[in-house]
């Protein structure tokens, strides 16, 4: 089928969530930084998949260990191990500190954090979870009860005990304070809240290092020690859902690692698979011996697979090798930079933050009222797919207009000059469109534009 034919039948037949259609392009290939349409179209992939070919499109590891995979075991029974499974949570545990050096392999981010949230509650014998009003952490029962950005609507009550904290999102703090001296006030107001509604039964906080579909937000310097100090005097366990941050996005394996603070429950996916449904959760021998005694129970017919497993496997092999930590880290902050740059010529740009690979342009109308620019955001999207740039934009209604820029890893400074090249393209044609009618934010004068 050509490109028209496949779009029509994706309409047909594929249930749609939130877009009005399917529409092009229509991938077909991939491989590295790259992906390629139906009709051979190139793209740079600056979302990595859905932030899942951290280490590239196809890495010939990742296809190895499926083809090992293939030849050896795809399937085994739930409650047996495999090789493969083993050895992934013994390579784990190598990486991680002694208090999370029991793991429990899943499918997707949203079953690791579904399982955190039923550790905690089995190990404190509380139930109600608190999250960010800004956070994701899947869209499953009790995942998604406790992600407030958004998928709320609808589906009538949400789990009991889900409780929403305020967001430290210091480019919009929700409460008009300024970072250099408010003393994390918006945490102080949230407990003070939550002690008021908690009916004597929390269980956890789950958060993520850096927000990400809540527009990357970056909370400041040791607002996550206070937190884990507020969690710890209520008797409540502190999750980290790391679907975004982990395996080295932010020029640390792991994001905790640089906030001088260990969660009690870890949560991993998205890049452990390659590309493969990879996730799982960590705990403490303590906590896991807790909830063993009380019976614990969680399984689905693919916990524990080996073929994900051995794609896991290489994907630490990858990252070591490869030597993608210090990769991120360094090309993040080239990339950042680069961004930068394009904010001081270009009025739409807000903000530009993030660490590493994880970097976020918050797009405003205006840089006094930082009203969002959500129609611009979206024709700069678009813009940028026809120019050969695949994005993701992030816009909470009425309150933000984010690009999530995570592009694979291994993404060369060569492609990562390109993409800016692109979006600067495609943000002097939004902005000078909006300044001849009027609408929306202004481009600065610039020595191309005065060239031209």
């Amino acid at each position: 089928m050509n490109e028209k034919e496949l779009v029509s039948q994706a309409n047909k037949h594929i249930v749609r969530s939130v877009r009005e259609d399917w529409a092009p392009p229509i991938l077909a290939s991939g491989k590295g930084s790259l992906v390629k349409d139906v009709n051979g179209t190139e793209f740079i992939d600056f979302t990595s998949g859905q932030i899942c070919a951290a280490v590239g499109h196809n890495h010939p590891k990742v296809i190895e260990a499926i083809e090992g995979a293939c030849r050896d075991i795809l399937h085994a029974n739930t409650w047996r191990q495999t090789v493969d499974t083993i050895n992934l949570a013994v390579k784990l545990a190598s990486y991680l500190p002694d208090s999370l050096s029991k793991t429990i392999q899943l499918s997707t981010g949203s079953e690791s954090t579904e399982v955190a949230i039923k550790m905690a509650k089995m190990y404190t014998g509380g139930f109600e979870i608190l999250s960010f009003t800004a956070g994701f952490h899947g869209l499953t029962s009790g995942s998604g009860a406790s992600t407030f950005s958004m998928g709320h609507s609808g589906y009538g009550p949400a789990a009991p005990g889900a409780y929403a904290i305020l967001t430290p999102y210091c480019y919009r703090c929700p409460l008009k304070l300024k970072p250099e001296s408010c003393e994390f006030a918006c945490m102080d107001v949230s407990f003070e809240l939550i002690d008021k509604e908690s009916v004597g039964a929390l269980a956890a906080t789950i958060v993520e290092p850096i927000l990400s579909a809540g527009g990357i937000i970056d909370p400041p310097p040791g607002y996550f020690a206070k937190l884990k100090k507020m969690n710890e005097e209520r008797g409540m366990l502190l999750i980290f859902d790391e679907a975004i941050t982990g395996l080295g996005r932010l020029g640390c394996m792991f994001g905790f690692e640089e906030l001088d603070t260990v969660p009690d429950i870890l949560c991993l996916s998205k890049s452990f698979g390659g590309g493969t449904p990879l996730s799982t959760t960590s705990v403490s021998g303590e906590i896991e011996g807790a909830i063993f005694d009380k019976g614990f129970l969680h399984a689905t017919s693919h916990t524990a697979d080996p073929l994900p497993a051995r794609v896991g496997l290489a994907v630490l092999e990858i990252v070591a090798e490869e030597d993608l930590v210090s990769q991120a880290k360094e090309k993040g902050a080239y990339l950042k930079k680069r961004l930068e740059e394009l904010a001081e010529r270009y009025e739409i740009i807000g903000d530009v933050r993030g660490k590493g690979l994880l970097i976020g342009i918050e797009l405003v109308r205006d840089r006094e009222t930082k009203e969002p620019a959500g129609e611009e955001g979206a024709s700069i999207n678009q813009k940028c797919l026809d120019k050969g740039l695949l994005m993701n934009i992030v816009q909470l209604k009425g309150k933000n207009s984010v690009f999530r820029i995570a592009p694979p890893l291994t993404s060369s400074y060569e492609e990562i000059d390109r993409a800016v090249a692109i979006m600067e393209e495609a943000i002097r044609e939004e902005t000078h469109a909006s300044s001849t009618t009027g609408v929306g934010a202004h481009v600065k004068k610039n020595k191309v534009e005065e060239a031209v």
